[in-house]
Protein backbone atom coordinates (compact mmCIF):
# COMPACT_ATOMS: atom_id res chain seq x y z
CA UNK A 1 0.00 0.00 0.00
CA UNK A 2 1.46 3.64 -0.90
CA UNK A 3 2.02 6.08 1.40
CA UNK A 4 0.67 9.65 1.55
CA UNK A 5 3.53 12.21 0.33
CA UNK A 6 4.28 14.82 2.48
CA UNK A 7 1.78 17.09 3.53
CA UNK A 8 1.16 21.06 1.75
CA UNK A 9 -1.14 23.43 3.46
CA UNK A 10 -4.95 23.83 1.79
CA UNK A 11 -4.45 27.77 2.50
CA UNK A 12 -0.85 28.41 1.76
CA UNK A 13 -1.30 31.83 2.37
CA UNK A 14 -2.06 30.85 6.17
CA UNK A 15 0.91 29.64 7.25
CA UNK A 16 0.02 28.62 11.17
CA UNK A 17 -3.91 28.31 10.76
CA UNK A 18 -4.09 26.62 7.89
CA UNK A 19 -5.05 22.81 7.50
CA UNK A 20 -2.94 20.89 5.36
CA UNK A 21 -3.65 18.63 2.18
CA UNK A 22 -3.02 14.64 2.39
CA UNK A 23 -2.02 14.10 -0.78
CA UNK A 24 -2.07 10.41 -2.54
CA UNK A 25 -0.36 9.84 -5.69
CA UNK A 26 -1.56 11.04 -8.77
CA UNK A 27 -2.52 8.20 -10.50
CA UNK A 28 -4.69 6.86 -7.46
CA UNK A 29 -6.37 10.28 -7.05
CA UNK A 30 -7.26 10.38 -10.53
CA UNK A 31 -8.67 7.01 -10.40
CA UNK A 32 -10.71 7.35 -7.18
CA UNK A 33 -11.75 10.67 -8.23
CA UNK A 34 -13.04 8.78 -11.88
CA UNK A 35 -15.07 6.43 -9.99
CA UNK A 36 -16.85 8.18 -7.22
CA UNK A 37 -17.85 10.86 -10.25
CA UNK A 38 -19.39 7.59 -12.16
CA UNK A 39 -21.29 6.10 -8.95
CA UNK A 40 -22.42 9.97 -7.98
CA UNK A 41 -23.87 10.46 -11.70
CA UNK A 42 -24.95 7.01 -11.73
CA UNK A 43 -26.97 7.24 -8.45
CA UNK A 44 -28.23 10.86 -9.44
CA UNK A 45 -29.24 9.23 -12.54
CA UNK A 46 -31.02 5.89 -11.44
CA UNK A 47 -32.91 7.46 -9.00
CA UNK A 48 -34.69 10.07 -10.99
CA UNK A 49 -35.83 7.28 -12.88
CA UNK A 50 -37.64 5.99 -10.10
CA UNK A 51 -39.12 9.07 -8.78
CA UNK A 52 -40.07 10.02 -12.43
CA UNK A 53 -41.86 6.61 -13.10
CA UNK A 54 -43.41 6.16 -9.56
CA UNK A 55 -44.62 9.80 -9.96
CA UNK A 56 -45.99 9.64 -13.81
CA UNK A 57 -47.26 6.75 -14.51
CA UNK A 58 -50.68 6.10 -12.45
CA UNK A 59 -50.66 2.35 -11.93
CA UNK A 60 -47.90 2.99 -9.83
CA UNK A 61 -49.73 5.18 -7.90
CA UNK A 62 -49.70 2.56 -4.88
CA UNK A 63 -48.98 3.28 -0.67
CA UNK A 64 -46.03 0.62 -1.33
CA UNK A 65 -44.65 2.99 -4.02
CA UNK A 66 -44.68 6.08 -2.40
CA UNK A 67 -42.80 5.09 0.14
CA UNK A 68 -40.44 3.87 -2.51
CA UNK A 69 -40.67 6.99 -4.35
CA UNK A 70 -39.81 8.82 -0.85
CA UNK A 71 -36.95 6.76 -0.13
CA UNK A 72 -35.38 7.41 -3.81
CA UNK A 73 -35.58 11.28 -3.70
CA UNK A 74 -33.54 11.31 -0.61
CA UNK A 75 -31.24 8.64 -2.60
CA UNK A 76 -31.34 11.06 -5.06
CA UNK A 77 -30.39 13.65 -3.10
CA UNK A 78 -26.99 12.11 -2.15
CA UNK A 79 -26.36 11.48 -5.90
CA UNK A 80 -27.00 15.25 -6.64
CA UNK A 81 -25.35 16.77 -3.69
CA UNK A 82 -23.63 15.15 -1.04
CA UNK A 83 -21.52 12.57 -3.04
CA UNK A 84 -20.12 15.80 -5.15
CA UNK A 85 -19.07 17.89 -2.02
CA UNK A 86 -17.81 14.37 -0.84
CA UNK A 87 -15.65 14.24 -3.88
CA UNK A 88 -14.49 17.99 -3.86
CA UNK A 89 -12.72 17.22 -0.26
CA UNK A 90 -10.60 13.74 -0.88
CA UNK A 91 -7.88 15.88 -0.30
CA UNK A 92 -8.83 16.72 3.13
CA UNK A 93 -9.17 20.46 2.53
CA UNK A 94 -12.86 22.38 3.08
CA UNK A 95 -12.83 25.67 0.42
CA UNK A 96 -16.63 25.92 0.70
CA UNK A 97 -16.57 28.02 3.15
CA UNK A 98 -18.77 27.91 7.15
CA UNK A 99 -22.39 28.88 5.58
CA UNK A 100 -21.86 25.58 3.55
CA UNK A 101 -20.30 23.74 5.65
CA UNK A 102 -23.63 24.12 8.38
CA UNK A 103 -25.49 23.42 5.03
CA UNK A 104 -23.92 20.09 4.07
CA UNK A 105 -24.02 18.70 7.63
CA UNK A 106 -27.97 19.70 8.07
CA UNK A 107 -28.79 17.94 5.08
CA UNK A 108 -27.09 14.91 5.68
CA UNK A 109 -28.25 14.29 8.84
CA UNK A 110 -31.83 14.70 7.73
CA UNK A 111 -31.53 12.53 4.37
CA UNK A 112 -29.77 10.21 7.25
CA UNK A 113 -32.66 10.54 9.55
CA UNK A 114 -35.19 10.27 6.86
CA UNK A 115 -33.75 7.10 4.90
CA UNK A 116 -34.05 5.75 8.62
CA UNK A 117 -37.77 6.87 8.47
CA UNK A 118 -38.38 5.36 4.98
CA UNK A 119 -37.21 2.22 5.91
CA UNK A 120 -38.96 2.10 9.23
CA UNK A 121 -42.37 2.61 7.00
CA UNK A 122 -41.65 0.38 4.29
CA UNK A 123 -41.23 -2.38 7.34
CA UNK A 124 -44.57 -1.59 8.88
CA UNK A 125 -46.09 -1.67 5.05
CA UNK A 126 -44.72 -5.14 4.46
CA UNK A 127 -45.80 -6.31 8.05
CA UNK A 128 -49.05 -5.21 7.52
CA UNK A 129 -49.70 -6.52 3.97
CA UNK A 130 -48.03 -10.22 4.89
CA UNK A 131 -49.65 -10.86 8.10
CA UNK A 132 -52.88 -9.01 8.05
CA UNK A 133 -53.95 -8.60 4.26
CA UNK A 134 -57.88 -8.74 5.30
CA UNK A 135 -57.66 -5.13 6.90
CA UNK A 136 -54.34 -3.98 4.86
CA UNK A 137 -56.02 -1.85 2.48
CA UNK A 138 -58.63 -0.31 4.68
CA UNK A 139 -55.53 0.35 6.86
CA UNK A 140 -52.97 1.66 4.50
CA UNK A 141 -54.55 3.70 1.93
CA UNK A 142 -52.65 6.11 -0.44
CA UNK A 143 -53.42 9.32 1.56
CA UNK A 144 -51.86 7.75 4.98
CA UNK A 145 -49.13 6.91 3.41
CA UNK A 146 -48.46 10.29 2.47
CA UNK A 147 -49.25 12.01 5.99
CA UNK A 148 -46.47 9.27 7.33
CA UNK A 149 -44.24 10.24 4.41
CA UNK A 150 -44.54 13.99 5.21
CA UNK A 151 -44.16 13.45 8.48
CA UNK A 152 -40.97 11.60 8.82
CA UNK A 153 -39.40 14.45 6.73
CA UNK A 154 -41.07 16.86 9.04
CA UNK A 155 -39.69 15.03 11.91
CA UNK A 156 -36.08 14.80 10.40
CA UNK A 157 -35.76 18.42 9.96
CA UNK A 158 -36.94 19.40 13.55
CA UNK A 159 -35.08 16.65 14.83
CA UNK A 160 -32.11 17.56 13.61
CA UNK A 161 -32.46 21.44 14.10
CA UNK A 162 -32.58 20.63 17.29
CA UNK A 163 -29.48 18.44 18.18
CA UNK A 164 -27.41 20.33 15.25
CA UNK A 165 -28.32 24.32 16.66
CA UNK A 166 -25.34 25.18 18.20
CA UNK A 167 -23.33 24.28 15.15
CA UNK A 168 -25.71 25.78 12.99
CA UNK A 169 -25.08 28.64 14.27
CA UNK A 170 -21.44 29.00 15.13
CA UNK A 171 -20.36 26.40 12.33
CA UNK A 172 -16.82 27.22 12.39
CA UNK A 173 -16.44 26.96 16.70
CA UNK A 174 -15.05 22.73 16.66
CA UNK A 175 -12.52 23.89 13.62
CA UNK A 176 -9.29 23.20 14.50
CA UNK A 177 -7.87 25.10 11.56
CA UNK A 178 -8.72 26.76 8.57
CA UNK A 179 -9.84 24.89 5.74
CA UNK A 180 -12.05 22.02 8.46
CA UNK A 181 -15.57 20.91 8.30
CA UNK A 182 -16.36 19.01 11.12
CA UNK A 183 -19.43 19.00 13.66
CA UNK A 184 -19.07 17.54 17.36
CA UNK A 185 -22.05 16.27 19.04
CA UNK A 186 -21.79 16.05 22.85
CA UNK A 187 -21.84 12.88 24.74
CA UNK A 188 -25.59 13.08 25.66
CA UNK A 189 -26.44 14.29 22.13
CA UNK A 190 -24.33 11.69 21.18
CA UNK A 191 -26.31 8.79 22.69
CA UNK A 192 -29.64 10.39 22.00
CA UNK A 193 -28.87 10.48 18.25
CA UNK A 194 -27.24 6.54 18.28
CA UNK A 195 -30.68 5.67 19.78
CA UNK A 196 -33.07 7.75 17.90
CA UNK A 197 -31.44 7.12 14.44
CA UNK A 198 -29.88 3.60 14.87
CA UNK A 199 -30.92 1.56 17.78
CA UNK A 200 -34.50 1.99 18.03
CA UNK A 201 -35.33 2.31 14.39
CA UNK A 202 -33.24 -0.97 13.78
CA UNK A 203 -34.84 -2.67 16.28
CA UNK A 204 -37.81 -2.06 14.67
CA UNK A 205 -37.17 -2.94 11.21
CA UNK A 206 -35.71 -6.39 12.47
CA UNK A 207 -38.14 -7.31 14.78
CA UNK A 208 -40.93 -6.96 11.96
CA UNK A 209 -39.30 -8.61 8.87
CA UNK A 210 -38.64 -11.29 11.01
CA UNK A 211 -42.40 -11.85 12.01
CA UNK A 212 -42.45 -11.15 8.34
CA UNK A 213 -39.74 -13.99 7.49
CA UNK A 214 -41.95 -16.66 9.80
CA UNK A 215 -45.38 -15.90 8.29
CA UNK A 216 -44.22 -16.26 5.14
CA UNK A 217 -42.23 -19.80 5.97
CA UNK A 218 -45.69 -20.56 7.20
CA UNK A 219 -47.38 -20.11 3.91
CA UNK A 220 -44.43 -21.10 1.96
CA UNK A 221 -45.02 -24.74 3.65
CA UNK A 222 -48.93 -24.63 3.78
CA UNK A 223 -48.83 -24.08 0.15
CA UNK A 224 -46.40 -26.67 -0.42
CA UNK A 225 -48.33 -28.96 1.88
CA UNK A 226 -51.41 -28.39 -0.47
CA UNK A 227 -53.94 -27.38 2.36
CA UNK A 228 -57.64 -26.56 1.22
CA UNK A 229 -59.49 -23.57 0.73
CA UNK A 230 -62.04 -25.52 3.42
CA UNK A 231 -58.88 -25.82 5.73
CA UNK A 232 -58.09 -22.28 5.60
CA UNK A 233 -61.53 -20.87 6.42
CA UNK A 234 -61.96 -23.10 9.34
CA UNK A 235 -58.26 -22.20 10.64
CA UNK A 236 -59.21 -18.44 10.10
CA UNK A 237 -55.68 -18.22 8.14
CA UNK A 238 -55.25 -15.97 5.28
CA UNK A 239 -52.97 -16.44 2.15
CA UNK A 240 -50.76 -12.93 1.39
CA UNK A 241 -51.13 -12.33 -2.52
CA UNK A 242 -48.47 -13.84 -4.59
CA UNK A 243 -47.25 -10.06 -5.43
CA UNK A 244 -47.67 -8.98 -1.72
CA UNK A 245 -44.60 -11.76 -0.86
CA UNK A 246 -42.76 -11.09 -4.09
CA UNK A 247 -43.17 -6.97 -2.95
CA UNK A 248 -41.82 -8.53 0.68
CA UNK A 249 -38.54 -10.14 -0.61
CA UNK A 250 -37.72 -7.53 -2.98
CA UNK A 251 -37.89 -4.50 -0.13
CA UNK A 252 -36.18 -6.97 2.56
CA UNK A 253 -33.47 -6.64 0.32
CA UNK A 254 -33.24 -3.52 0.13
CA UNK A 255 -33.64 -3.31 4.30
CA UNK A 256 -30.64 -5.65 4.18
CA UNK A 257 -28.78 -3.77 2.00
CA UNK A 258 -29.25 -0.74 3.50
CA UNK A 259 -29.08 -2.09 7.48
CA UNK A 260 -25.34 -3.60 5.72
CA UNK A 261 -24.28 0.26 4.36
CA UNK A 262 -25.65 1.94 7.64
CA UNK A 263 -24.56 -0.33 10.29
CA UNK A 264 -20.24 0.65 9.98
CA UNK A 265 -21.37 4.18 9.67
CA UNK A 266 -23.09 4.54 12.96
CA UNK A 267 -20.59 2.42 14.80
CA UNK A 268 -17.50 4.49 13.37
CA UNK A 269 -19.20 7.30 14.18
CA UNK A 270 -19.71 6.18 18.43
CA UNK A 271 -16.86 4.21 18.69
CA UNK A 272 -14.15 4.96 16.45
CA UNK A 273 -14.61 8.50 17.00
CA UNK A 274 -17.26 8.74 19.22
CA UNK A 275 -19.24 11.57 18.27
CA UNK A 276 -17.27 13.52 15.89
CA UNK A 277 -18.35 13.65 11.88
CA UNK A 278 -15.52 15.30 9.28
CA UNK A 279 -15.70 15.81 5.63
CA UNK A 280 -12.39 17.02 5.36
CA UNK A 281 -11.26 13.05 5.43
CA UNK A 282 -12.26 10.38 3.38
CA UNK A 283 -14.41 7.84 5.29
CA UNK A 284 -15.07 4.56 3.85
CA UNK A 285 -18.11 4.71 6.06
CA UNK A 286 -20.02 7.37 4.38
CA UNK A 287 -19.18 6.39 0.97
CA UNK A 288 -20.62 2.97 2.09
CA UNK A 289 -23.43 4.53 3.26
CA UNK A 290 -23.53 6.91 0.39
CA UNK A 291 -23.42 3.75 -1.78
CA UNK A 292 -26.57 2.17 -0.90
CA UNK A 293 -27.95 5.41 -2.59
CA UNK A 294 -26.80 3.76 -5.61
CA UNK A 295 -28.28 -0.10 -4.76
CA UNK A 296 -31.67 0.61 -3.79
CA UNK A 297 -32.56 1.49 -7.94
CA UNK A 298 -30.61 -1.64 -8.78
CA UNK A 299 -32.36 -3.84 -6.87
CA UNK A 300 -35.68 -2.54 -7.85
CA UNK A 301 -34.12 -3.33 -12.18
CA UNK A 302 -33.75 -6.43 -10.96
CA UNK A 303 -36.76 -7.24 -9.11
CA UNK A 304 -39.49 -5.20 -10.12
CA UNK A 305 -40.25 -5.44 -14.29
CA UNK A 306 -42.46 -2.19 -14.02
CA UNK A 307 -39.23 -0.21 -13.16
CA UNK A 308 -37.51 -1.49 -16.46
CA UNK A 309 -40.52 -0.68 -18.49
CA UNK A 310 -40.87 2.53 -17.05
CA UNK A 311 -37.04 3.15 -17.89
CA UNK A 312 -37.44 2.08 -21.62
CA UNK A 313 -40.43 4.60 -21.63
CA UNK A 314 -38.55 7.39 -20.16
CA UNK A 315 -34.93 7.28 -22.19
CA UNK A 316 -37.31 6.66 -25.22
CA UNK A 317 -39.34 10.15 -24.32
CA UNK A 318 -42.58 7.61 -24.95
CA UNK A 319 -43.61 9.80 -21.60
CA UNK A 320 -44.21 12.86 -23.56
CA UNK A 321 -47.26 11.17 -25.44
CA UNK A 322 -50.89 12.16 -24.69
CA UNK A 323 -52.32 9.79 -21.74
CA UNK A 324 -48.58 8.07 -21.19
CA UNK A 325 -49.11 8.29 -18.44
CA UNK A 326 -52.04 5.48 -18.30
CA UNK A 327 -49.93 3.01 -20.02
CA UNK A 328 -49.81 -0.33 -18.61
CA UNK A 329 -46.24 -1.46 -17.02
CA UNK A 330 -47.12 -3.58 -14.42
Amino acid sequence: METLEGPELCFPQLLNDSCRKLMPPQSDAMLIHILLCFISVLTAALNLLVIISISHFRQLHSPTNLLILSLAVSDFIVGLLLMPVEILSTEACWFLGDLMCALYYFVEFIITSSSVGNMVLISIDRFLAICDPLLYTTRVTLDRTKVCVCLCWICSVLYNSLILKDFLRHPASQNSCYGECVVFLNYITGIVDFVFTFISPITVIIVLYMRVFVVAVSQARAMRSHITAVTLQRSGKVTAKKSEMKAARTLGVVVVVFLTCLCPYYIHSFVGQNTLFGVTSVSLENWLFYFNSCLNPLVYAFCYPWFLKSMKLIVTFEILQPDSCDANIL
